[in-house]
């Protein structure tokens, strides 16, 4: 049976966030949605333009193996101010089902919604002060909980992709997706 995962963007999402949480799920064989908070073609953070599958507001009566958030500025608070997806996110948390969020989401989204009590999570450095979790872990990359995953920013998103992955869909997957994408342990070359 076939993984489902939504991915909610709002105007001001970080863009390398997004698409990469989208593209590694695809890449696993997993049916991706993007759904936007406000209209369906959002500009990013950065200036670039994303198009969503539709609105979240079409969500409302799905359900979901995975959600997923991207953070950025003001892309976070746009998410956090949706009606919709805290309904979403609420239904996926008392499910015990997988949710996600990276850079400020965890903090701006999951935190002011109560979905990260009793949970130990990381997210970016600047909103790691406002984390309303039972621990803050500010070492890792990326901290799994239980059913919530959580990731500090841009530079970890290939990481917090591939930790979905993994979560979703098995351990054997995410080494299947991550080894034609090159991964090392170490990136630098040094003459």
């Amino acid at each position: 049976m076939t993984k489902t995962a939504l991915v909610a963007i709002a105007e001001g999402s970080e863009e390398i966030e997004a698409v990469t949480i989208i593209d590694v799920l695809r890449r696993a064989g997993v049916e991706v949605t993007v759904a936007s908070v406000g209209t369906n073609q959002i500009t990013g953070a950065h200036g670039i333009v994303i198009t969503a599958d539709c609105s979240i507001d079409s969500c409302v009566d799905s359900s979901w193996d995975l959600i997923a958030l991207p953070g950025g500025i003001p892309g976070a608070e746009h998410l956090a101010a949706s009606q919709p997806l805290e309904a979403l996110l609420r239904a996926q948390a008392e499910r015990g089902a997988l949710y996600g969020a990276i850079c400020a989401a965890p903090a701006l989204v999951l935190g002011s919604k109560g979905l990260l009590q009793g949970k130990t999570v990381t997210g970016h450095p600047m909103f790691q002060q406002n984390m309303d979790a039972k621990e803050l872990n500010s070492e890792s990359r990326v901290v799994v909980d239980g059913n919530c995953i959580t990731s500090q920013g841009p530079g970890t998103s290939l990481d917090f992709a591939l930790e979905l992955v993994e979560q979703l869909c098995g351990l054997v997957k995410r080494e299947e997706v991550g080894a034609p994408m090159v991964l090392t342990t170490s990136a630098t070359a040094y003459y």
